[in-house]
């Protein structure tokens, strides 16, 4: 892939890296919740934030540009959604408003960084 530096794995994206420092932290911190929301909320937050690093994965994979944005668009909506879960368990008082803001923006670092390589993507789709 040129333009992108070093890549030989999706491991070595920068979207992947950070994404996976987002999963484990989020695996982490629902272990802390009530065991009434296992499954409900936690198994929500689990499955999103696996969502994340999965399409990212399955999109490198694809070898084609075009599908690989598209793989990494459904990464994107699922930061999205992890940001609406973390929302919800701020306001069910599972989390305090301080590991709400510092989670936010975390996701949001993901979505920005996602965003760059969405963006290469697509230029290189179109050369």
């Amino acid at each position: 892939m040129g333009g992108m530096g070093n890549i030989n794995s999706f491991e070595d994206l920068e979207c992947y890296k950070e994404s996976r420092l987002l999963r484990i932290e989020i695996s982490d911190l629902v272990k802390t919740f009530d065991p009434i929301e296992k499954y409900r909320l936690v198994d929500q937050m689990l499955r999103c934030s696996r969502s994340i690093t999965n399409n990212i994965a399955e999109g490198y994979g694809r070898f084609h540009f075009k599908e690989n944005a598209h793989f990494c668009r459904q990464s994107r909506g699922s930061l999205y959604e992890l940001l609406d879960h973390v929302i919800v368990a701020a306001d069910d008082k599972l989390i305090d408003e301080i590991k709400k803001e510092e989670l936010k923006v975390k996701i949001e670092k993901c979505i920005r960084i996602l965003n760059g390589y969405i963006k290469y993507l697509t230029a290189q789709k179109n050369q």
